[in-house]
């Protein structure tokens, strides 16, 4: 056995989305892409701001020594502090840029955090459904996955979470907006939710960290608001990136924040870029630094996603599915209309229409449809999620 055993046994586990997009790209050579539906990967088809083309084109003119260089491992200074800029202005604190590190995408940020926070054997919380790739990222630094429940509404179930917590919780994930269910937490859910931990730590003479992955927060719809969770709650972390709202999803540029009333914030910042380092990332990307400080506060327009969501949630629920109205990101979780979501999915296959099973979300007996996607793709779709439904 050449690979070790424990990636041999995560790759038995791998996420379905991958698994899709994979059937996805072969069910198209074979019928065409045009009749193909695929609602698998939340790779998102906006085209970037103009404001941020204009500047890529802008930095990548420049032409001096070192510009493409090392920099500390957070990341460029004057950067940090335009993000922190950013942050005071949300949650209404002050930070600074010791406060930031720049990452590889919002995946790097946790795992910088999960290596910096992570003793052996200490436990984290995730709420199903969660996303996949959690797993493997709390494994990577010898954490012990602890799954609690959301309510029929797909929000956290906080009674359940209080019997999760241990003398060896470590740290509670929350993703809102989040991916699956396009849910968006409310102030009221979030306090609520930071009494829990500040009582359990002070239970268990503990400091439970929350780490808040946040890449579709400014994809909200419907007026929606944005609560930042530094507000709630002092041991708090925020891994985000600018793939979903700038559509830099390949581009691997966002960052780790750290509550600068966080126990120990400066010893966390300072392990936090150690393994950035130790980690392989040791910086994020120079060009995408210096490139994204211009446009911090652009986004993709929100309203075409907005138009999706509510033509497809109509259509779906019309036909009789079953789903929680998301109120951001771009992904809605319907309830199979069986008990069974991995034959579903495949009924759906079938019909050429690839979304992902709720399954590989921690969620049994829902699937996740991703709808960046042009909206013919969506209309066209419609008769065969009417077709799947009835056959059932």
């Amino acid at each position: 056995m050449t690979i070790s055993k424990n990636v041999r046994e995560s790759i038995k586990n791998a996420s379905w989305i991958r698994k899709m997009f994979i059937a996805g790209a072969e069910l198209k050579e074979k019928f065409g892409a045009e009749n193909v539906y695929d609602f698998s990967l939340g790779n998102p088809d906006l085209m970037a701001p103009q404001s941020f083309q204009d500047a890529l084109v802008r930095e990548a003119k420049i032409n001096q020594p070192f510009l493409h260089g090392y920099m500390p491992n957070a990341g460029y200074p004057k950067v940090r502090r335009q993000v922190a800029q950013v942050l005071s202005r949300e949650a209404d604190m002050e930070f600074s840029e010791d406060n930031v590190l720049m990452s590889v995408g919002a995946a790097g940020a946790m795992n910088v955090a999960m290596k910096t926070l992570l003793n052996p054997g200490d436990e984290v919380i995730v709420f199903a459904p969660y996303f996949a790739e959690y797993t493997f990222y709390i494994q990577n630094h010898q954490g012990i996955k602890v799954v609690t429940e959301t309510t029929r509404d797909l929000l956290p179930d906080l009674q359940g979470l209080q019997t999760k917590i241990t003398k060896k919780t470590k740290m509670v994930v929350v993703n809102s907006p989040n991916n699956p269910t396009g849910r968006v937490y409310s102030a009221e859910l979030y306090r609520n939710l930071t009494d829990i931990l500040r009582k359990k730590s002070y239970e268990f003479d503990t400091n439970i960290f929350l780490l808040a992955d946040e890449p579709y927060k400014k994809l909200i719809f419907d007026d929606g608001v944005y609560h930042s969770p530094f507000k709630f709650y002092d041991n708090t972390l925020v891994a985000t990136s600018f793939s979903k709202d700038l559509s830099l999803a390949g581009e691997r540029i966002g960052y780790l924040a750290i509550s600068p009333k966080a126990k120990d914030n400066d010893e966390i910042f300072r392990a936090a870029s150690f393994c950035t380092r130790t980690l392989g990332f040791v910086n994020a990307p120079a060009l995408m630094q210096r490139t994204i400080a211009h446009v911090l506060e652009a986004t993709v327009d929100v309203d075409q996603y907005k138009k999706r969501r509510d033509y497809l949630y109509k259509a779906l629920t019309d036909i009789g599915y079953e789903i929680p109205k998301p109120e951001g990101a771009f992904y809605m979780f319907p309830k199979c209309p069986i008990d069974d979501d991995i034959k579903f999915i495949n009924i759906l296959k079938d019909k050429l229409v690839l979304t992902t099973p709720g399954s590989g979300f921690g969620k049994p007996g829902y699937f996740r449809i991703s709808f960046c996607v042009p909206m013919e793709t969506i209309k066209n779709s419609i008769p065969k999620f009417k077709q799947a439904f009835n056959e059932i």
